[in-house]
């Protein structure tokens, strides 16, 4: 059998055309419980065969062993990719287990360096602001990246989990490419007023978590119970106790839309994240993570379905139903700041 190659938009309003739906790297060093590095290698291959040519990663995953880990592959494949990775979340220089936000000049010019030293790239294709700190100017932070292209070390600029406003000042500064934020039928925030914002301005949306970091999928119903102890799903208010139990149930009108695909909820959730690139008139790039060839196979194909006016209108009131907060600290989202 021949695989087709997943459908294609532009990062950015002049940057590369990258397949529809890119790979999120996290989980092959961090945050997921353990992990087969002969397995996500696997599915790292297969990714690129199936047109995924997206790849994301930031130097906080794995404290920069996620870098690391990607680079043999990212050398093999270096003309048939974008590479995104990110700075802008430090170890707490009091207590390692604790992260911190810096934006400061210094650091910005440390990380990036650091990052082309773990990745063995000479330059960036996409550097993201991982999150905002409050007491740096953006447009302070947005000169520094500027000045990364400028110097040839960086392509494109992104910012992660930004305001409206933040995103025009920054936008005021250099163009940003993409903006990442968390986007799924659980968690729907940014539709207020950061993609609004985003068209407007041409910037593509880079959805992370489209899956609801899995819970979408079926794959666990309560984060306490079904998952290792080091897995940070354990700290997400949504997926423990009564809160995860109340949303397993808002799970029931995706399966009913995925019997009459013949499809996965999985496959539901990102069709319904893709199809928002026709919804609000703008690129949209989910990047669903996995450390498995055969549910890259399945995240992709979900690029071939298109729901219904009368699909979407089932799966509409299911976030605002959602119990709990995506973060047990808001502060550093978008959301929590609008």
């Amino acid at each position: 059998m021949t695989d087709s190659r997943i459908p294609t938009a532009r990062l950015g309003e002049n940057g590369p055309e990258v397949g529809v739906q890119g790979l999120g790297c996290m989980g092959m060093s961090f945050a997921y419980g353990p992990a087969d590095a002969e397995e996500s290698r696997a599915t790292l291959e297969r990714a690129l065969e199936l047109g995924v040519t997206f790849y994301d990663t930031a130097d906080a995953y794995g404290a920069g062993e996620n870098e690391k880990f990607l680079s043999p592959f990212f050398k093999a494949h270096r003309d048939e990719l974008v590479i995104a990775t990110k700075f802008g979340l430090a170890v707490h220089p009091d207590d390692p287990t604790k992260r911190i936000i810096r934006n400061d000049v210094p650091y910005i010019r440390s990380c990036v360096e650091a990052s082309l030293r773990r990745l063995d790239v000479d330059v960036i294709d996409l550097y993201y602001m991982h999150r905002r700190d409050l007491d740096a100017p953006i447009e302070e932070t947005v000169g520094v990246m500027a000045e990364l292209v400028r110097e040839g070390k960086v392509k494109q600029l992104g910012l992660s989990e930004v305001t409206a406003a933040e995103l025009r000042a920054a936008q005021g500064v250099h163009p940003i490419a993409a903006v990442q934020s968390e986007w799924s039928l659980f968690s729907r925030d940014i539709e207020a007023q950061v993609v609004p914002a985003a068209r407007e301005l041409g910037v593509t949306l880079v959805p992370y978590s489209p899956l609801g970091r899995g819970f979408l999928t079926g794959s666990f119903a309560n984060a306490d119970q079904d998952l290792t102890a080091d897995d940070f799903r354990r700290q997400q208010p949504r997926f423990t106790g009564e809160n995860a139990a109340a949303n397993g149930a808002l799970l029931e009108p995706i399966r009913a839309v995925a019997k009459a695909h013949d499809a996965t909820p999985g496959q539901i959730a990102l069709a319904w994240v893709q199809q928002q690139s026709e919804v609000h008139g703008l690129p949209v790039i989910p990047i669903p993570g996995t450390r498995k060839p055969s549910r890259v196979e399945e995240n992709t194909a979900s690029t071939a379905l298109h729901l219904t006016k009368e699909e979407l209108a089932v799966l509409e009131p299911i976030a605002a139903k959602v119990a709990g907060d995506r973060y047990a600290d808001m502060r550093f989202t978008s959301a929590g700041r609008e």
